[in-house]
């Protein structure tokens, strides 16, 4: 009985620990300054379907990280030369949004500030380019596929344990992300305000994506 009850005990940390490991590593990953972070925060502050945006983000996330413990990680280091492509198209897609905020902080008069609601886009547009954010950016597959995909594999029988910790650290980020951000909103009340995060988005989109159009 004792010898049952220690294997049971044993099983139970080793899964706890697991979990833990893959909370803590899942959001030291996650959490960086990077496009679709950015884009939450600007959401968030605009108060422009905020939950949907986050929901889009997690779920992608899950599906990501679940599918490099599954073993697309391999898939994916096998096939270099996809990854470059992406990197141009996703780096060329940054420049693009980059463009989109340096016209909004010159023009603020057509910025949120000004729109009442803030919803200056419908709500597929926003979905669309929270997936885009997502699925178009490389390191989003470097960072879950590869890199927790493979930490998650070296835990065994207790890899699936590491992805729940690691898919509940993506969960808890944006929420605190998107919802935090939202309380910033007066903040925001004045176009200069707005100008002000528009030009901030537009130097570290564009910057990213030089990054990995350099890199492609």
């Amino acid at each position: 009985m004792r010898s049952t009850f220690l294997a049971w005990t044993h099983v139970i940390s080793t899964y706890l620990l697991a979990a833990l490991a893959g909370l803590v590593t899942g959001a030291g990953l996650i959490i960086a300054i990077g496009p679709q972070n950015i884009y939450v925060i600007r959401q968030g502050v605009s108060g422009a379907y905020v939950l949907p945006v986050i929901a889009v983000c997690v779920v992608s996330d899950i599906v990501l990280i679940s599918a490099g413990t599954a073993g697309l990680g391999a898939l994916v280091s096998a096939h270099p030369s996809a990854v470059a492509i992406a990197e141009f198209v996703g780096g060329g897609y940054l420049l693009v949004l980059a463009a989109l905020a340096a016209r909004r902080a010159l023009r603020p008069g057509s910025g949120p500030a000004h729109s009442g609601s803030g919803r200056t886009v419908g709500l597929w547009a926003a979905l669309g380019t929270a997936l885009a954010l997502t699925w178009l950016n490389p390191h989003t597959y470097l960072d879950t596929v590869l890199t927790l995909g493979s930490i998650a594999n070296s835990h065994g029988g207790a890899k699936w344990s590491f992805t729940i910790g690691a898919c509940t650290a993506s969960l808890i980020w944006f929420l605190m992300l998107g919802l935090g951000a939202r309380r910033m909103a007066p903040v925001f009340a004045s176009a200069r305000a707005w100008r002000v995060l528009d030009t901030a988005i537009a130097a570290v989109m564009a910057a990213l994506g030089v990054m990995l159009i350099a890199g492609a």
